[in-house]
């Protein structure tokens, strides 16, 4: 064995209990890191997920617009202060013009996989005596399986039934829950903006998982729905499913340009969610910073503790021919030992946690609904941890090491070690 490693290791096995703190303190560090981690991605990714298959990559709509003093700043120009009062909006013309030759043009797109046309509205839907509000969406079956996935998170694949029958309405699984329907072949009353009353039959329930949406959407053929409203052969939106979700602002851009509609990318659509999961990001890298500080205080104590208590012993190896360097390499040996012994016991504690987590069944319900914890079980939370333990540990030694290495062994050996 190599004499400075087994110098290193007398030392540190001398103050057992110490070290035992030390390593506990790394291991928890580094085992909270990975749990939290793989909770806090999980979450995210799931939520990502969801809501960029559920919904568009890309949503191409007009864009609302109020600037009450428009007329004011033709009439006189723009260098002119004005305060307009009492404004009313004006009403949207709420249609997407031309949207076939659209559609036509960017299903040849490369980057674009499928878009879909979509009418909108809003509606009250009755089931005996409940009633509640839903956001109405009427779709092509065909364009809208090669925009989105929506099809797949149906309970029973009915998704064809819009084109047979066209009477038929797919319901949010929150939304029929809190009507009291619970089976297909229902019938339920919508009654439109204009007051009209439709009656129409459940043919399948849309179960997404992210409760915002499965409580209030509704999906019907878009025949069906521009009836309903009035709306013959009008859209007023177009969705995008494009190769590269990443892509999706710049893309969004370029189509904004295209055809002077307002493009919506998924980024842009949640970014006050995504700003949220960064902060939460921000936490969880706070607390497992302030976990690995404390066992980094540990590691240093037990060093400092060790040079001061050693000091004759550390001269009588200066006095023998050790020089400076080899010194600091016994007292960086003990620091990174302890610091690798802390990883990989955090890494094995974080792989429990993250199995007993896995384990647990209970009923998530919020802004997402699961059952259990969604766990991201990458790899790379076990090589950052591991990372992040030896770097605190070296750097919690190195003060110590290069004081050990600075005694003067006869200064020492004059005050009587």
């Amino acid at each position: 064995m190599n004499p400075l490693i087994f110098i290193g290791l007398k030392l540190l096995t001398e103050r057992k209990r110490q070290a035992l703190v030390s390593i506990l303190g790394v291991a928890l560090g580094v085992g909270a890191f990975i749990a939290m981690s793989a909770v806090m991605n999980g979450f995210q990714s799931y939520f990502v997920q969801q809501v960029v298959d559920v919904n568009a990559h890309i949503t191409l709509k007009v864009e609302e617009t109020e600037d009450p003093e428009k007329i004011l700043r033709l009439a006189y120009g723009s260098d002119i202060l004005s305060d307009v009062l009492g404004s009313k909006p004006k009403e949207l013309k709420d249609k997407i013009t031309g949207y076939k030759n659209f559609l036509t043009k960017y299903q040849q797109d490369d980057r674009i996989i499928g878009v879909a046309p979509h009418l909108t509205g809003q509606a009250i839907i009755n089931y005996g005596t409940k009633e509640k509000s839903a956001s109405m969406i009427g779709i092509d079956e065909t364009l809208e399986k090669k925009a989105s996935i929506m099809d797949q998170y149906l309970e029973h694949g009915n998704i064809e039934k819009l084109t047979t029958d066209r009477n038929s309405i797919i319901i949010g699984k929150v939304l029929a829950k809190d009507l009291g329907v619970r089976e297909i072949g229902k019938k339920v009353t919508l009654v439109a903006p204009n007051g009209a009353v439709y009656t129409l039959k459940v043919s399948d329930f849309f179960n997404s998982g992210i409760t915002t949406i499965d409580q209030v959407r509704v999906y019907l053929n878009l025949r069906t729905l521009q009836a309903i409203l009035d709306k013959p052969n009008q859209v007023n939106e177009l969705i995008f499913k494009v190769k590269n979700v990443d892509e999706a602002d710049k893309i969004a851009a370029d189509i904004s340009k295209d055809t002077g509609y307002f493009a919506e990318s998924w980024q842009k659509a949640y970014s006050n969610i995504l700003d949220i999961f960064k902060l939460q990001d921000w936490i969880t890298y706070m607390i497992v910073f302030a976990i690995l500080i404390v066992s980094a205080f540990g590691i240093f104590n037990i060093m400092m503790m060790t040079v001061l208590e050693k000091k004759k012993d550390i001269a009588i190896l200066k006095a023998i021919g050790y020089e400076d360097t080899d010194v600091t390499k016994i007292f960086v040996f003990q620091g990174l030992l302890v610091g690798l012994i802390g990883a990989l016991v955090g890494c094995a504690l974080g792989y429990l946690i993250q199995v007993w987590l896995s384990s647990l069944d209970f009923n998530l319900e919020g802004m997402i609904r699961t059952k259990g914890f969604v766990l991201d079980r990458d790899p790379i939370y076990y090589v950052y941890g591991f990372l992040f333990a030896v770097i605190f540990s070296f750097f919690a030694s190195f003060y110590p090491s290069w004081r050990a290495s600075s005694l003067f062994p006869v200064d020492i050996f004059r005050s009587g070690g």
